[in-house]
């Protein structure tokens, strides 16, 4: 029986395990975190990617766990609404797309992986390939053979450095950052998500359907120096001067910011990488190929290439030479159809002008007047759906060993 490790316990790697616990392989998951990540944004989950949740026997839960957002607010500095839309139509879903919160997904693929031994609190240091094995070092001092490894540890994966080096540097920005974090309800509107736009900088807020609190959203253009990753201080501190000197609840939306032990405040990237694998070794969802958060289709990706990868592997009965070049070549067509999302929709996320936010805003009210509304909305959503849908996924057959 195959033996394969996975670095990261958020979406890619659950769900890969799954895939290749069902295949017959025999999977660990490693997590540098004491826990699973249960924190996070809201996230979608479109097209093929919903048809490998109902493979997994997760539909049913993960519609159960839709946010239920309703609409969406553009107000002023004073908090008067300027404009309103759909919230479904502001995210660009359309038919059976779900929208969940991240954490919530992370634990029902951790619920559906407790047969997969799972080591918290814990990371890859060394990675030592062989002929026909990987010799890994871990922080704990622990050392432990496996026949595979894959690095699921998203946008900065360690296991694509220790790998694959960073010269050159696979990470992209595209020029804006983001930050995230959990912030009181009183903030938030029931399954509204309120949006205050000014040039450059975008902050919008929102509480999901029976939510005990609310999630705060900064997007802005990247500064000339962001402090070290570390420096959760000064990225505080860059938070504040950024947003300072907007009004609506900016100021106090900062100060919650400041307090919340949650925050993430990161460059909005894009992974383009010429291979995922080398030797024993291949990465999978953000660390491969992560789109970012612009694009929308983060999670779809992890969920989609996980999926793939684990019946790629066991088509090629655990050869990773086989199995690794054909989830790359199956793999590849849709990854680049949904990292072309992510430019497209930055320009209309963070504005450069006064007089380009005023001539959205002034679309956004007047699109339920307009004639020939419905061929507008398809412009929006229609290329996302292609993207979505830009991949047959392969028969995984029945249960097998490897």
């Amino acid at each position: 029986m195959t033996n394969v490790l996975i670095s990261g316990g958020g979406v890619a790697g659950l769900t890969l395990a799954w895939w290749l616990r069902r295949h017959g392989f025999r999977p660990t998951v490693v997590e540098r975190a004491p826990a699973l990540r249960a924190g996070g944004y809201k996230v979608d989950i479109r097209g093929v990617a919903l048809q490998v949740v109902d493979r997994m026997g997760l539909g049913d839960q993960v519609r159960r766990h839709d946010t239920g957002m309703l609409r969406t607010r553009f107000v002023d500095s004073r908090g008067d609404t300027l404009a309103a839309m759909d919230a479904s139509l502001f995210g660009g879903r359309e038919g059976d797309d779900v929208e969940i919160m991240r954490g919530e997904l992370v634990d029902l693929l951790a619920g559906a992986t407790t047969d997969v031994p799972l080591l918290l609190g814990d990371s890859i240091t060394t990675l030592t390939p062989t002929a026909d094995a990987v010799r890994v070092g871990f922080a704990s001092g622990h050392r432990q053979t496996f026949d595979l490894v894959i690095g699921a540890d998203g946008l900065h994966s360690q296991v694509r450095r220790l790998a694959f080096g960073n010269d050159p540097d696979p990470v992209r920005p595209l020029g804006h950052h983001i930050a995230v974090c959990t912030v009181p309800a009183e903030f938030g509107l029931d399954r509204t998500e309120l949006m205050h736009v000014t040039p450059g900088r975008s902050v919008g807020v929102y509480r999901t359907a029976g939510a005990p609190d609310a999630r705060a959203l900064f997007l802005f253009r990247s500064p000339a120096e962001v402090p070290a990753p570390g420096d959760t201080a000064g990225r505080r501190a860059l938070l504040a001067r950024e947003f300072a000197g907007l009004g609506w609840q900016v100021p106090r939306l900062l100060a919650a910011a400041a307090d919340a032990d949650d925050l993430y405040l990161d460059a909005i990237s894009q992974v383009r990488m010429d291979h995922w694998s080398t030797g024993r070794i291949a990465l999978v969802g953000d660390a491969a190929y992560g789109p970012s958060p612009a694009s929308g289709q983060g999670t779809s990706l992890g969920l989609v290439g996980a999926y793939v990868l684990a019946a790629a592997l066991a088509r090629a009965g655990g050869d990773p030479t086989v199995g690794f070049a054909d989830h790359e070549r199956q793999l590849r067509p849709f990854v680049r159809a949904n990292q072309e999302l992510a430019e497209r929709n930055l320009r209309g996320m963070v504005l450069g002008s006064t007089a380009q936010i005023r001539v959205q805003l002034t679309m956004l009210r007047l699109l339920p007047r307009l004639p020939g509304r419905e061929r507008m909305i398809r412009r929006v959503t229609e290329p996302i759906r292609r993207a979505a849908t830009a991949i047959t996924l392969p028969d995984v057959g029945p249960p097998g060993g490897a």
